[in-house]
């Protein structure tokens, strides 16, 4: 079968993470994610890869309770760093090679990221992990995801969740929710619906650069996806 995305972008939580747990990282997750990529990209599906970080700090949360709106921010940049580690070495224990770009260089850990590298990482095979967010504060890792995917040229976004697409309403607290096939932009901007924010839908919109939301807990779901199955919900 053909592959109908051959370059991604795929953006995960923090909180998928975390498992059932309450904080941190769950290691079995992070085995069984990294088995999900492994296989995309031993079909030849180029995979970059953005990571948030609200298993460990959100900044958005830490400005409420009282903290600079930037010091907080730039504390959940440095988190999406941790998480980028550990899936890296998740994935090479797996056997995929793999390589962490951080927008905030801290060459002793990883590489600090440069457009053209990335491509050419993604071009020879290597799952490319982009952390540290866009490096700036008042931006979300969903925004540093679209933004990652258009400088790659990636073929369409893949947002990972715990529910298999955008409802109307939270599916988990109302049972009379309704799940959507497709949307528009500018269905998601005006019925309010979170997906991401508004800074990513905006990009994304801008170049067109469709998205797809999908449960990354169903096993197969990213290779479904990449064969052209009609899964969750598509953005475009």
């Amino acid at each position: 079968m053909a592959l109908k995305y051959k370059r991604i972008l795929l953006k995960l939580s923090g909180e998928a993470l975390m498992g059932g747990d309450s904080f941190g990282i769950n290691t079995d997750v992070l085995d069984e994610i990294s088995a999900e990529i492994k296989e995309v990209i031993d079909m030849g599906v180029e995979t970059g890869i953005v990571i948030g970080a609200g298993n460990i700090f959100r900044g958005v949360k830490g400005a409420s309770q009282g903290m600079d709106r930037t010091a907080a921010d730039n504390m959940g940049m440095l988190a999406t760093v941790i998480n980028s580690l550990a899936l890296q070495d998740a994935l090479e224990r797996n056997g995929v090679v793999t390589r962490v770009m951080s927008a905030i260089p801290m060459r002793l850990v990883c590489e600090p990221y440069i457009r053209r590298r990335a491509t050419r990482h993604l071009e020879k095979g290597r799952a490319v992990i982009f952390a540290a967010g866009t490096g700036n504060p008042y931006f979300t890792t969903d925004s540093a995801g679209v933004l990652r995917a258009l400088e790659i040229d990636a073929d369409v976004i893949i947002k990972a969740t715990k529910v298999d697409g955008v409802y109307d309403k939270d599916p988990v607290v109302h049972a009379d929710a309704v799940k959507f096939e497709t949307l528009t932009y500018d269905d998601v901007l005006s019925k309010n619906l979170r997906v991401m924010d508004a800074a990513g839908i905006a990009l994304a919109k801008e170049d067109s650069k469709p998205i797809m939301v999908l449960n990354m807990t169903v096993s197969g779901n990213i290779k479904r996806a990449v064969n052209g199955e009609e899964i969750g919900t598509v953005i475009n």
